[in-house]
């Protein structure tokens, strides 16, 4: 049977999607790694800078996904829409995606640096490159798996529209391993009270995009079994 690598930035996603699709956590592994069927889904990081270390050792390999969550520069989208793009843009680069069985492929994904803090940066993001949504890891996972000539594609769920940014201080919660710093949370909510009802929010829209995610890579393992 020919595997499906699904990566996501963050554990808290990891967890989420394979508890949706019934995954298992491989034993052993000091990260999120969970199986199931055809799907091994690990979390990288943010960025995917651990992708290398984390999908060492998952041979058979056909297709990668990149999946989780995005943020929305169209105006039309709102919590949950999927955003599954023709191509991913970053920099000066432009990467194709694979057709995927059963999803419809439009637009673009843009994937950036920083984090898109404001509603307007999003709006200047929107106007300069015409993708649909934005993420951080996207680009880097396609690279990688064209390097190893493996097919790579992207299912992301808005987690937040385009009138609505990510605060710097949110997503430092989250470490460059993937792993949601609690301690961490709890300071930016004491030290900035409004940061309360942006991240419930924030969760809410999150939890939402997550289920859309599952349900889509629901169809792809299907596809395969």
């Amino acid at each position: 049977m020919t595997r499906v690598l699904v990566v996501t930035a963050v554990d808290l996603e990891a967890r989420s999607l394979a508890r949706h699709l019934s995954l298992v956590r491989v034993a052993g592994r000091d990260w999120p790694h969970y199986r199931g069927g055809a799907l091994d889904l690990v979390c990288a990081g943010p960025r995917a800078v651990h992708l290398d270390t984390r999908a060492a050792g998952i041979e058979s390999v056909s297709l990668v996904i990149s999946a989780g969550v995005c943020g929305a520069l169209s105006p039309d989208l709102a919590e949950g829409d999927l955003v599954v793009p023709e191509a991913v843009v970053a920099a000066t680069r432009r990467l194709a995606t694979a057709v995927l069985p059963d999803l419809r492929r439009a637009g673009t994904l843009v994937t950036v640096e920083e984090i898109v803090a404001t509603p307007e940066q999003k709006a200047r993001l929107w106007v300069e490159t015409g993708a649909l949504a934005c993420d951080m890891e996207s680009a880097a996972i396609l690279e990688w798996a064209a390097k190893r000539g493996l097919r790579g594609a992207v299912v992301r769920g808005v987690s937040d529209r385009a009138s609505r940014g990510v605060s710097a201080d949110l997503a430092s919660v989250v470490e460059p391993d993937g792993r949601v710093r609690t301690t961490r949370a709890m300071r930016v909510v004491l030290s900035r009270p409004r940061a309360i009802p942006e991240a419930m929010m924030l969760m809410s829209g999150t939890t939402t995009a997550l289920k859309s995610v599952a349900a889509a890579l629901g169809k792809i393992a299907r596809t395969r079994a």
